[in-house]
């Protein structure tokens, strides 16, 4: 059997983001590209809404919500990663605010360098009553040869999206967030961080990093990102805020996943940080995932798309947890 020598060198950023300072967001991203392009990436991704600021938004009457968003692909900031992407020869994720014909999406932009881009609008949005949810998934070609879809944050937790992002082709799953520290029901998993840890980091980076690294961050992200690589046999890139994100703190846990589960890079340091993997195509031809996908049987899962009245409005899911 031939073998598939393809390889891609990827990078997954964690960062702290400032509220509706594009500029000062933008900057960060500038320097994480320049320090990837400098390790020879050719894939860097950045979290969910990093260049807008997250969070916050959920607090903002629809005039500041108008005065934030931004179009795309014609608004500054997409247009700034277009060039970006294009100068250095690269491919870069990053997430906004979009506004488009009288409405707002929590958006994901992939700029190629050939001027091009892609965008995933967020299928579950919830974090601001005028934000609508997308309606498309999201899967493209990479000009390096692989397939790649995206999926945004709560996205992930609803496992059928990965597998049709799966049945459309994808290889790499670009994975941006904005998650961990979050407040939850869950007595086992997540909850709120204190804000003081965060601010000692420098003094005391240990107590803040056992949080990150427990099941308020890595720990609860244990509990499933893997399985989203590992039973849809693809390469899984994790990017997250880290920090202070309005009255939350951002885990971080940057992290890349191989199409068996595997972790091939992480950090939980409580810092803006970025993680680099090569990515070995090799790896796809016998995982495990892409053999569950051909055994499938479509004629048993018709229930699967018909309502059950159990379905509910992620916005109410979220502000009831």
């Amino acid at each position: 059997m031939p073998t598939d020598t393809r390889t891609l060198r990827v990078a997954s950023v964690q960062c702290e983001s400032k509220p509706a300072d594009q500029e000062a967001n933008f900057l960060k991203i500038e320097r994480f590209v320049k320090d990837a392009i400098a390790q020879g990436v050719r894939l860097i991704v950045f979290p969910e809404c990093c260049i807008t600021g997250y969070w916050f938004i959920r607090n903002l009457s629809v005039e500041a919500l108008t005065a934030l968003a931004e179009p795309v692909p014609d608004g500054p900031s997409t247009q700034r990663l277009i060039a970006l992407a294009r100068e250095h020869r690269v491919s870069i994720g990053a997430g906004l605010v979009e506004a488009a014909e009288g409405a707002f999406f929590n958006t994901y932009v992939v700029a190629l360098p050939d001027g091009s881009i892609h965008r995933h609008r967020k299928l579950h949005a919830f974090e601001h009553a005028a934000i609508r949810s997308g309606t498309d998934y999201t899967v493209f070609d990479l000009p390096d040869g692989f397939r790649a879809g995206v999926l945004i944050c709560y996205d992930c937790n609803v496992f059928e999206n990965v597998r049709i992002t799966a049945l459309r082709g994808a290889e790499i799953l670009i994975a941006p967030h904005q998650t961990g520290g979050v407040r939850s029901r869950n007595p086992h998993l997540l909850g709120l961080i204190d804000r003081q840890l965060w601010e000692n980091r420098h003094a005391d980076p240990e107590s803040i990093e056992r949080e990150f690294r427990g099941d308020k961050g890595r720990g609860w992200l244990m509990r499933w990102l893997p399985s989203r690589a590992h039973d849809n046999g693809l390469f899984l890139l994790f990017s997250n805020g880290v920090g202070v994100d309005d009255d939350e703190i951002r885990t971080g846990n940057a992290m890349i996943l191989d199409p068996y589960g595997r972790v091939l890079a992480e950090t939980w340091k409580a810092e803006d940080a970025m993680v680099i993997a090569d990515l070995d195509a090799g790896l796809l031809c016998d995982a495990t995932g892409r053999n569950w996908i051909r055994a499938r049987r479509p004629d048993l899962y018709t229930p699967l798309t018909v309502p059950t009245g159990l379905e509910c409005d992620t916005r109410k899911l979220k502000f009831e947890e």
